[in-house]
């Protein structure tokens, strides 16, 4: 299969399209070109990063990503697409790739994907947060001839999961600063996590690994722990014993009800949470020893990360 050669990014200054622009940076000399396809508010607002780019040799394309000329031009020039739109923004992908399929120019295609799988177990199909994203990979599966794609499942990103959201003590998370912690289900439960930063160098990983990736599902991570082993890590690296509370999973249950029904913001939340602490980011074996290896983050260097920004 033909290696990438010239990838652009929507989404790539959003929280993890940072990451995969960064690592897609330092592994610029495995590519002909990097671009950027990018508003000219984000442009304007984020100068000082989009300018840091563009100093490191990225291609910045000011366009409309809703204009489909702005789109079909920008594809004229590159050949790999990898998209980091936000969850509002899942479905639009659509258009996206409609117009990937017919420039004859673009050969492969990551849409937003980073996160818990979508299609884990028939349940998956019901779930609220899976909807835009299951759209997206019927519209591959119906529409799509000519171009590849990967989806790149990462599972929860530990930064997200062990952050304590004030008001929201039954979502779960780690309080620093209290050295309190509500541990989900029974604590024993494994979670599957990858970091941030390791999606990025797992995503390159991926576009160097064309025969092993694409048009298919890549189901990666970091490395995997328990709420208790979390928590026994916070207190060990702290040097102190933590207060430590439970949330059972039929009253993550009602608080996720609770809160679809409310409109809640935090709704999604709450349903994620749900899903991993039912298992539903383990499988018997993972596609990391597909890709090309990289150098992953421990649970250890999470936990010394979350203490450092806390």
């Amino acid at each position: 299969m033909d290696y990438p050669k010239k990838i652009l990014l929507f989404g790539a200054t959003g929280s993890i399209g940072t990451y995969i622009t960064e690592e897609l940076v330092k592994s610029s000399s495995n590519f002909d070109r990097i671009g950027i396809f990018t508003s000219r508010s984000t442009v304007e607002s984020k100068g000082d990063l989009t300018q840091g780019l563009k100093d490191k040799g990225v291609n910045i394309i000011v366009g409309d990503i809703k204009n489909e000329n702005d789109v079909a031009a920008a594809y004229q020039d590159f050949d790999t697409v990898v998209s980091a739109v936000g969850r509002g923004a899942i479905v639009e992908q659509i258009e996206l790739i409609r117009l990937a399929e017919e420039s004859g120019t673009i050969k492969w295609f990551f849409p937003s994907e980073y996160g818990t799988d979508i299609e884990y177990g028939p349940e998956s199909a019901s779930e609220k947060p899976h909807q835009g994203k299951l759209k997206v990979r019927a519209y591959f599966d119906s529409s799509v001839k000519r171009m590849s794609h990967t989806y790149l499942v990462t599972g929860p990103y530990p930064e997200f999961y062990i952050r304590s959201v004030p008001g929201l003590p039954n979502v779960g998370g780690f309080d620093v600063k209290k050295k309190e912690a509500v541990l989900l289900g029974d604590g024993e439960g494994k979670v599957s996590f990858t970091a941030m930063p390791d999606v990025g160098k797992l995503l390159v990983a991926a576009l160097l690994s064309p025969e092993a990736s694409q048009n298919k599902a890549l189901k990666v991570n970091s490395f995997t722990a328990t709420p208790k082993e979390i928590l026994a890590e916070f207190e060990k690296q702290t040097g102190a014993s933590w207060k430590a509370s439970y949330v059972p999973l039929e009253k993550l249950k009602r608080e996720e009800e609770k809160s679809w029904k409310e409109g809640s913001p935090s709704a999604t939340s709450f349903t994620l949470k749900r899903i991993w602490t039912e298992g539903g980011t383990l499988y018997e074996k993972r596609d990391n020893d597909l890709i090309k290896p990289v150098e992953l983050k421990t649970l250890e260097q999470v936990v010394q990360e979350g203490l450092a920004n806390a």
